[in-house]
């Protein structure tokens, strides 16, 4: 029989669990940031990535009132596609084959990955801000995004960008890709896609939508909104906030329909 003297206490056992796992964390942590930088890892997680949207994609067939990008854009090409964050996560999935598109993705580490998954699955990309205030001040990084993509729209090419501020108020359009708009002169086109299987990351700032497998899915097109070269920050906002409603309709069109309602 054991003496209580000596017996361990359960604090002194909880202890000794937590020093067994402290190697585990404190290794982990050594070897994650180098990972993290390793572009043979980034790449090899963009492949599985890529590979996994083009599944998700396949065993999710479009239901019925379900719009036709490709029609959409033969008929307004080149335009700029919008979408939301944390809503995008299949937007290159739906590449259309017959048309280039350059999608925008912030200079931020994180949007590195998603830059090299859209990469893989056909698009070409462009780095920068998507601006929060307009263009005198959008950093120089947004800036510099701006003029190449106009450049990339003068090619013909289509566009491809996220329209609300990283971190900043999901679902509320900035002023980047308006601004887009009329240096442009071509028309901004909201994009939703939903899926009927989707696990929502609550916690996160955009709340983020994992799309699954093996379900039903839509994609709804807005009205084009163009904005004429002269217009001023009146009416700069308003065309920011028709931008705003008009791709929160679109999601609430999708989800409506992959959700039979």
């Amino acid at each position: 029989m054991e003496n209580k003297a000596t017996a361990p206490s359960p604090a002194m056992t909880a202890n000794r669990k937590k020093t067994g796992r402290r190697p585990l964390k404190e290794l982990w942590r050594r070897v994650r940031k180098p990972l993290a930088k390793s572009r043979f890892v980034k790449q090899a997680l963009a492949t599985l990535m890529a590979g996994a949207i083009r599944l998700i994609d396949r065993t999710n067939p479009r239901v019925k009132g379900s719009h036709d990008l490709q029609a959409a854009i033969d008929a307004h090409s080149p335009a700029i596609a919008a979408l939301w964050h944390g809503q995008h996560i299949l937007g290159p999935a739906i590449n259309p084959r017959k048309h280039k598109i350059v999608a925008l993705f912030s200079r931020s580490a994180d949007a590195e990955l998603n830059a090299l998954v859209a990469e893989k699955l056909g698009f070409e990309t462009v780095r920068g801000s998507g601006g929060r205030k307009g263009e005198r001040d959008i950093r120089k990084g947004g800036a510099k995004a701006l003029i190449m993509l106009k450049r990339t729209i003068d090619r013909g090419c289509n566009v491809a960008m996220i329209a609300d501020i990283p971190h900043g108020t999901p679902r509320e359009a900035g002023l980047g890709i308006v601004t887009l708009a009329r240096i442009s002169g071509r028309p901004i086109v909201p994009v939703a896609i939903a899926t009927s299987r989707r696990k929502v990351l609550e916690r996160t700032w955009d709340k983020t939508t994992i799309n699954l497998p093996f379900g039903r899915s839509a994609v709804i097109l807005g009205e084009p909104i163009y904005v004429t070269p002269d217009a001023d920050e009146t009416v700069m906002e308003e065309k920011r906030r028709e931008v705003t409603k008009a791709l929160n309709e679109a999601t609430r069109q999708a989800y409506s329909l992959v959700d039979g309602q």
